[in-house]
């Protein structure tokens, strides 16, 4: 107020300048004091949110530790900032206790935040000193310590953390500037009621071999690529899958049709190259010795056996079921399946189960994968869902209806292996957060339950080491014991727990994306259709049905997901081999034919360029003009034909010509059952018939020729009887005279050198007219023709 009184421009007086600056300070006591009483900023606060120095723990050992054990804890610490930290030292920090599945959660994805609970340091000499942190310069620590300096309490999951503290340049105080937290699962003693767990082994790849075989007895396969070798090569993906697998407890879910490959890697295979060219395939050795292997892993183990490639089950029911024959496919891969297995692992595997991706379901998914057999479905928790208020995560299997099960794995173990786990960091934390989630599982309740784990369908090798580690301190531990599959899909439901698939709309829609689409099925079924019009002319069409059997299983292989480019080229090769192989029995072009009279016979030859012989196919040639030409008395005429490999056959048509001109023809190859088979080819024929008229003139002339030759004839006969008469002596009596015998009487006629009579009342009459074209055999030329290349 007394500011405002001032007048503007003027300067106040010393009175109200005294008024002012004490009303002033007055006003700012109170804030003064709140100022004071506020807390003092904590150091990590200080340090910001995300720290200055990362810390990594690359190593944790015993993973889960039991009474007695040490625990050493190993990795790096690098300052991230722009200056030097001294004083720096790395701690241990313990607690709190993580009571639910979801506090694990949180931790998990908090791992380095400088905010939220960072425990109780164990302290002692349980520390590593740095005198100095150089910026950008990564340092090592190792801290090992008795499990008893921890201060554990009962069994549970322990947050678990390693901090660097220190003090930045132009500090003098320390302060946190990283940390790195993790899990500690604490069960010390054997635990009363252990968790069945089951964990499936998963042995799967992308497709690799395609629809091409050689044309030799053996049918040497044509492989897409090298990949294969290199996977089960040493060091390779599939390689590290059996190398640890074999010394775990584990079911082995196996994709036949990676058996099927590796076993024609054994013998001579050959490699696509650059164009149509191929090259050798050389890896036989190391194929040999990765089946070896593998069928002394899993004997008297547990196998399961996926339907032939995998087949992309969400795809199918979602895309594919509104086509003609895709559920046939599916059918097949089924039966095929136990087949292979047994005939390469000599195993029996179990084909009752069906793995859609990710355990994804719905009513349409469950429905097409129990159509080929299988009544148990594997899902996954973050699919089928609890909706019944549960307090603790109930058993895997549970009624679905129809006389399903579904066995539905836990979706924080079954997930808790992706990602990047090329860095130990990585895989350590992995490790950790799955043994805490098993452990955390198991302490719910007292009631016994059974645990599956599916993990992704083909983890890198980075990720299989981080799954062996953690199933290997799994089956150590005291809290979980190992179960086949087809036991917990056999155990006892938990009444409370979901049962209800759920909706279509409930589907993933990330997952629906890379489904294959309706016309990738529309292709295969079109495939199929070609390939049926194409086995039933063939004489061993095993050598056929089966190649391209199994390249259409693989064309719906759920390792295409992802790859839609590459499986559009796939399915295109596919058709296209096929295409190229029917086209080698085809009928050979022909030009204009010029027919000269009433009746003659045109030749169709039909070629074989196959190794093997064609059978049960009739070739009919049609006249497109009935009216001016016919074939065997009608507007078309069939033929069967039946061409051994390599070969060709000439079928001929007779042919009635009823007037001049030109006539189209039109010769095609029918299967036995009328479906047209190859191209038709389509000629035209000429037609120069001679007419009545002129056949009379040339009857006529023929008739006057034969006449005058005759009496010719006769007349030179009787001149050399008189002549003979008047120059010859006198006959003795009763002697007859030499002389012409009688031209009337048949005996006494000239014979021609095949002893046919001459005479005029041969039976051939002159008036009869001559056949315009030469009369040629209608019957077909026999199939051991050789094709003219």
């Amino acid at each position: 107020m007394a500011e405002a009184a001032d007048f503007q421009g003027t300067s106040p007086s010393p009175a109200r300048r005294w008024l002012r600056r004490t009303g002033t300070l007055l006003a700012g006591a109170p804030l003064l004091a709140g100022l004071c009483q506020l807390p003092a900023a904590t150091p990590a606060q200080a340090a910001g949110d995300d720290g200055s120095v990362s810390v990594t723990v690359d190593t944790l050992s015993t993973s889960a530790p039991t009474d007695g054990d040490t625990l050493t804890v190993s990795g790096t610490v690098t300052n991230n900032g722009k200056k030097a930290v001294t004083g720096a030292h790395v701690d241990l920090r313990v607690g709190p206790e993580l009571t639910t599945r979801s506090s694990i959660d949180t931790v998990t994805d908090d791992s380095d935040s400088l905010q939220g609970a960072t425990g109780s340091e164990v302290g002692g000499k349980y520390v590593q000193d740095f005198a100095k942190l150089t910026p950008g310069v990564s340092q090592p620590f190792s801290i090992s310590v008795p499990v008893d300096e921890l201060d554990l309490g009962h069994a549970g999951v322990y947050q678990f953390a390693v901090s660097l503290s220190g003090k930045p340049s132009a500090q003098s105080w320390d302060q946190m500037l990283g940390i790195q937290r993790t899990f500690l699962p604490w069960q010390s003693d054997e635990a009363d009621t252990k968790t069945r767990t089951t964990f499936l082994w998963p042995l799967v790849s992308t497709v690799h071999m395609t629809a091409e075989t050689g044309s030799n007895a053996q049918q040497t396969p044509v492989f897409l690529n090298d990949d294969l070798a290199d996977e089960i090569s040493a060091g390779g993906r599939l390689d590290q899958m059996l190398s640890l697998g074999e010394d775990l407890d584990v079911t082995w879910v196996i994709d036949p049709d990676l058996l099927a490959s590796v076993d024609a890697m054994t013998r001579s295979y050959r490699v696509q190259g650059e164009g149509d060219t191929t090259t050798a395939g050389t890896h036989q050795a190391v194929a040999k010795a990765w089946l070896a292997k593998l069928q002394n892993a899993v004997e008297d183990r547990e196998v399961v056996a996926l339907p032939f490639a995998d087949p992309d089950l969400a795809s199918l029911a979602h895309n594919g079921t509104s086509v003609t024959g895709s559920l046939n496919h599916l059918n097949e891969a089924t039966d095929v399946a136990a087949t292979t297995v047994k005939t390469v692992l000599h195993v029996t595997p179990s084909t009752d189960f069906a793995w859609p991706v990710n355990g994804a379901v719905d009513p349409a998914i469950v429905k097409v994968a129990t159509s080929a057999g299988a009544d148990k479905v594997i899902a996954r928790s973050d699919s089928l869902q609890e909706s019944g208020g549960l307090s603790y995560t109930p058993s895997a299997a549970r009624p679905i209806g129809g006389g399903t099960t579904a066995v539905v794995a836990d979706a924080r173990l079954s997930t808790a292996f992706q990602g990047d786990l090329t860095k130990a960091s990585a895989s350590t934390l992995a490790v950790q957060r799955f043994l805490a989630q098993s452990l955390s599982l198991g302490l719910q309740t007292d009631k016994q339950r059974s645990v599956v784990v599916a993990p992704q369908r083909m983890p890198t090798a980075s990720q299989a080491g981080a799954m062996a580690e953690a199933i290997t301190a799994l089956q150590t531990g005291n809290w979980s014991e190992t179960q086949k599959l087809t036991a917990a899909a056999a155990a006892k439901p938990d009444p409370g727990a979901t049962t209800k698939v759920p909706s279509a709309s409930s589907y993933p829609s990330s997952l629906r994306r890379q489904e294959l689409p309706k016309a990738a099925f529309q292709q295969i079924a079109n495939t199929q259709d070609k390939l049926d019009n194409f086995r039933v002319i063939l004489s061993d069409e095993s050598r056929v049905v089966t190649p391209f059997g199994r390249a259409m299983n693989r064309e719906m292989s759920t390792s295409w997901r992802g790859r839609t480019a590459a499986a559009s080229s796939f399915r295109g090769d596919v058709e296209d081999y096929l295409d190229e192989l029917t086209s080698q029995v085809s009928l050979i072009e022909k030009s204009e034919t010029k027919l000269s009279g009433r009746s003659a016979t045109i030749p169709v030859t039909v070629q074989n360029n196959l190794v093997q012989g064609v059978q049960h196919l009739r070739l009919r040639l049609t006249s497109l003009s009935p009216n001016r030409l016919e074939i065997g008395g009608t507007s078309y005429s069939e033929q069967r034909v039946e061409v051994s490999g390599g070969h060709s056959q000439t079928v001929k048509f007779t042919t009635t010509a009823n007037a001049n001109g030109q006539a189209s023809v039109v010769a095609q190859l029918y299967t036995e059952d009328g479906q047209p088979y190859g191209n038709a080819v389509r000629f035209d024929v000429k037609v120069t018939e001679f007419t009545a008229t002129v056949m009379l003139v040339i009857g006529g002339g023929v008739l006057l020729l034969v006449l005058a030759g005759f009496r010719m004839y006769t007349q030179r006969k009787r001149a050399a009887a008189r002549e003979a008469e008047q120059n010859g002596p006198d006959d003795e009596a009763g002697e007859a005279v030499d002389g012409p015998e009688n031209p009337e009487d048949p005996e006494d006629r000239p014979k021609d050198e095949s002893g046919t009579g001459t005479g005029a009342d041969d039976p051939g009459q002159p008036s009869d007219p001559t056949a315009d074209t030469a009369a040629e055999s209608a019957d077909p030329s026999g199939t051991g023709e050789r094709v003219d290349r």
